[in-house]
């Protein structure tokens, strides 16, 4: 497996120094560069055009939320920069999580998160995954509830109650592979915000075989991440 290139963007310089240093020893990410402040990790991405940007929110200059705006905008006009955010960071307002995932952030951790878990996150970040903290998936969770909440208020009441599923393309392909036991087990455990270390341990199985499922679910409902997948099996009823 290809060793992962990523850039830091963090203000404080022990844990720059640290995090880099505890990256580069695992062996399964390298460290291109990093950079104290949003304006220069911001030219350190478009420079290296790294596989993640693991950056802070409160950074000394433009914070991390407009980092990410700004990146995003430059990928508009570069189809080489393919950089995806991890935010990693100590704000847990729910304000901010929304902000960053508004902006354009792929994943969001906490920065007490265990080096297994960064590890975790920055793997599936790389894939195209989301991977959100479990100590503020329930702000995500939520602002998911709440669209669904929307959406269902603006349709015209009727008699019967009818459990809206995902749309007719998905649905048709549930009904040919659908989940099985396990995989519903997994993906309730993924709505609720758990990581893949956590269901491992609740599941009693490795962390490879939590992501085995894992893909296999996105799979199934066509997910692009499993933000995307917990969203679909909220409005699908798979999970309530």
């Amino acid at each position: 497996m290809s060793t992962i290139q990523v850039v830091i963007i963090e203000d404080h310089d022990l844990s720059r120094v640290g995090l880099t240093a505890a990256l580069q020893h695992s062996g399964a990410v390298g460290v291109l560069g990093s950079a104290p402040n949003g304006r220069q990790g911001l030219e350190m991405i478009q420079q290296y055009k790294p596989d993640v940007a693991i950056l802070d929110i409160g950074l000394p200059d433009i914070d991390g939320i407009e980092v990410t705006q700004q990146l995003k905008q430059a990928q508009k006009k570069d189809e080489t920069l393919l950089t995806k955010v991890l935010m990693l960071t100590a704000n847990t307002s729910e304000d901010t999580v929304l902000a960053a995932f508004a902006a354009g952030a792929d994943s969001y951790s906490l920065k007490e998160v265990s080096l297994e878990d960064l590890l975790s996150a920055i793997q599936l970040t790389h894939e195209g995954n989301a991977w959100i903290d479990p100590n503020i998936a329930r702000i995500v969770l939520q602002q998911a509830r709440e669209i669904q909440a929307n959406d269902n208020s603006q349709e015209p009441k009727r008699e019967t109650t009818v459990i809206k599923a995902t749309e007719p393309e998905y649905q048709a392909i549930l009904e040919t592979e659908p989940l099985t036991d396990r995989e519903l087990v997994v993906l309730e455990l993924i709505v609720a915000g758990c990581s893949n270390l956590l269901i491992a341990d609740k599941l009693f199985i490795s962390v490879g075989t939590v992501k085995t499922h894992v893909r296999s679910i996105l799979n199934k409902l066509c997910a692009n991440d499993r933000t995307q997948a917990a969203v679909r099996a909220l409005r699908s009823g798979l999970v309530t």
